[in-house]
């Protein structure tokens, strides 16, 4: 920098920091000396002259930004468009002083943003730990046993969603005989975990064949308080849920349904409205379930 731009920005802040008597006293000189350009310090810091609006060659790059560069003075922001108007008006800026620019240019503070709570996500962590356990424990019963009451397996290998095959309903049932004299193995259920089990039930249904009775409705959804967040404890496990189930379909009279496939849909979605609509009619007049040792 040479030394007639260094005494500009000498001049330049001088200027900005004498009172008003002396300023309107050297006010004509310095606009003479100024001249129409503004002047940058080393650091790139702008200090607007009496802004004519034109830039000349050779001037420091942020000079030729479109954009009002703000210079830090005593903690406090001062926009450059501001600290130079005295050639649009020399009896304003005679009168102003540089602590009243100050107070008028200076930032608001982001400090006073209001802190709105963001809501937790939920932890599908217990989820996965908790069934994670069960299957293994599920597993190392199945390999323990040659013939198991139940066998679980992933629905397309998602954690959340499980396929139960029951083998053994009780023997002397009307649906023990049924399931023997049709030559089906097993009783074929569907379940899917929500996001906060197991503090909420998994919903489960019939998914074949198709039932009669037994606390089973339409759609294969089952009657049971146990499967509704009323009468759902975390400490359930799908084991208990499932020894329920087989009591109930003994203990409502359960069996096969020998009648041709109706037209009406079989599926998860009739299943969902058919529980919502029978936990709604159980919740007004009460609920009446098996005791396991029924079944």
């Amino acid at each position: 920098m040479s030394s007639r731009s260094k005494d500009k920005v000498t001049a330049a802040i001088r200027k900005f920091f004498k009172s008003p008597d002396k300023k309107e006293k050297n006010q004509q000189k310095e606009n003479g000396a100024s001249g129409g350009g503004g002047a940058a310090d080393g650091q790139g810091v702008v200090v607007s002259g009496s802004g004519t609006g034109s830039a000349a060659e050779g001037q420091h790059p942020m000079l030729l930004h479109p954009h009002p560069v703000t210079l830090a003075v005593a903690g406090a922001i001062v926009p450059s468009g501001s600290s130079s108007s005295s050639n649009n008006s020399s009896s304003k800026g005679s009168t102003d002083s540089p602590l009243r620019r100050l107070r008028c240019a200076v930032a608001p503070s982001n400090n006073s943003l209001v802190n709105v709570p963001v809501p937790k996500p939920l932890d599908t962590t217990i989820r996965s730990r908790r069934l994670m356990k069960e299957l293994k424990e599920i597993e190392r019963i199945q390999h323990s046993r040659s013939d198991p009451y139940f066998t679980v397996e992933l629905v397309n290998d998602n954690l959340y969603e499980w396929h139960a095959r029951l083998y053994r309903v009780d023997p002397d049932s009307p649906l023990a005989e049924d399931l023997a004299e049709l030559n089906i193995p097993f009783i074929l259920l569907h379940l899917v975990f929500p996001d906060n089990f197991p503090f909420a039930p998994p919903f489960m249904r019939v998914v074949e064949p198709r039932i009669e009775k037994g606390f089973v409705m339409e759609g294969g959804a089952i009657c049971m308080e146990l499967l509704t967040p009323r009468g759902w404890a975390s400490a359930y496990t799908v084991e208990a849920v499932l020894m329920q189930f087989a009591a109930s379909l003994v203990k409502g009279q359960g069996r096969v349904s020998r009648k041709p496939k109706s037209s009406k849909e079989f599926s998860r979605r009739t299943a969902e409205e058919a529980f919502r609509s029978l936990v709604k009619t159980h919740e007004k007049y009460g609920w009446v379930t098996p005791a396991m040792n029924d079944g």
